[in-house]
Parts: structure tokens; sequence; C-alpha cells
């Protein structure tokens, strides 16, 4: 069977709430561009799974909206927030055309390892733009395009520490790992570190933050061999 997020969305669940350094290395990151105090702003949580950032915005005392392609994810999601209520609401929709939020009517527009997902980059990002009020901002990460390009693969044996091996690295496009406990089993979409901000800029974003944050103290001891590489790639940008 070829794996969505649909259909792992209750594998994915799971990892996130028994306890994923990883994904909460990732949130932490891009809250951390945040202010600490949002009450008062209005929030939209692009591609928001099952809802592991929405929550922590509404902790912050956002007004968020979280929003998924996958059915599953949002009612995991929606689940969650019956069960410990934080005032956060939750919509499937398109990241690429975001049909359900209205234009102008967000100050920050968060994507937390989701514009990785989605098949139009363009499309998404003024979709983005059109929905962000004047000098909105975008906050977003993704897998490191360096690092997690299709078919990278890391070194082993011997007493030298791991090292990643990464080849093909401009080949753009859709691609699945072949790993069964693998997220990107579902599928991502390849783009490299220039795409990413040469498009923002295209679409009407000025860049205000890029960074390749090093590995959190959970995420090396859960995966040692990650010691000496950024997972993830965080950009910051504001809608001109």
């Amino acid at each position: 069977m070829t794996e969505s997020w649909d259909s792992i969305a209750d594998w994915y669940t799971e990892q996130l709430r028994s306890g994923s350094p990883m994904h909460d290395f990732g949130r932490d990151i891009l809250l951390d561009r945040l202010p600490a105090d949002l009450r008062g702003a209005s929030v939209l949580d692009l591609g928001c799974g099952e809802g592991i950032i929405t929550r922590a915005l509404a902790a912050r005392g956002a007004s968020v909206t979280g929003i998924d392609p996958a059915v599953s994810l949002v009612e995991y999601a929606r689940a969650a927030e019956k069960f410990r209520p934080t005032g956060a609401v939750y919509a499937v929709d398109d990241g690429c055309t975001l049909a359900t939020v209205p234009t102008g009517s967000v100050a920050w527009v968060t994507a937390g390892l989701s514009l990785n997902n989605v098949p139009d980059l363009g499309a998404a990002l003024r979709a983005v733009r059109r929905v962000l009020e004047a000098d909105g901002r975008l906050v977003f990460t993704v897998p490191h395009p360096c690092f997690e390009a299709p078919h990278s693969t890391w070194t082993e044996g011997g007493e030298a520490p791991a090292r990643r091996v990464v080849g093909d690295y401009p080949a753009e496009g859709f691609w699945r790992s072949a790993n069964p406990r693998g997220v990107r089993r579902a599928g991502n979409q390849h783009r490299m570190l220039s795409t990413y901000l040469t498009m923002l800029i295209a679409d009407g974003f000025a860049v205000e933050v890029v960074d390749e944050p090093a590995p959190s103290p959970g995420v090396v001891a859960r995966q040692p061999h990650r010691a000496g590489l950024p997972p993830f790639l965080l950009v910051g940008a504001r809608r001109r």
C-alpha cells in the first residue's frame, strides 16, 4: 500500500504523544521565533497535523486555527482539544489555497515541517501572503534540505563517528523514504535551500531570519549520529 498522512496518522500521533525529542525540538525552535505573549494575536498554523504546535500557540494566548489536508490528523487534533480545551480551532484545508481562511485575517502563519509537503510551494506562499495582514509574518521549519535530501545515508562501522552521505541534492521533486518507520514514507517534496529563499522573495516576502539550529540534547541522546548536523532549516519572513 502506498502510504499517506491519513494512513500513517495513528502511528504518527502515537509517536508524538509518547515522546518525540525531534518533534519537540522542531516545535520549540519555531516557537522561539514568536512572542512569548500572543494574547490578541491571530495565528494560522499551516499543516498542523495532530496539533503539537497549535496547542502551544493557544497556550501563549493566541487566537489560533490549525489547518491540515489530512482528515485523520485533524480528527486527532479536535479530539485533543475536546479532551483538554485550549481555544484552538481546526479545519481541513489545502495549504496551497487556504480556502477556509479570510484574506488579511492573521498576524502570524506558522508552518512546522509542513511546507516540505505541499506540492506547489509558490501557490502556498501566495496563499500565505494573501491571508496575512500588512507586515504579517511567516515562520516555518523544513527538514534541512542539504542533509535530508533523497537517498541520503549514514556511514556505519568503525571507530569514527557516523557521517552523512548526500547525493543528488539539486534533483528537486517528490520522493518517498524507504524507511518503514520514518514519516517521509508518506512522501516529501525535496527543494534546495536556495529555492525556499528565492521563492519567498519572489512571492512578496522580506526574509528576516535564516537559522540552522544544532540538535537539542534530547535529540542527540535519542539519535547520537545527529550530533554534528542541524536537522532542520528555520526561516522567518515578513509580508511586504
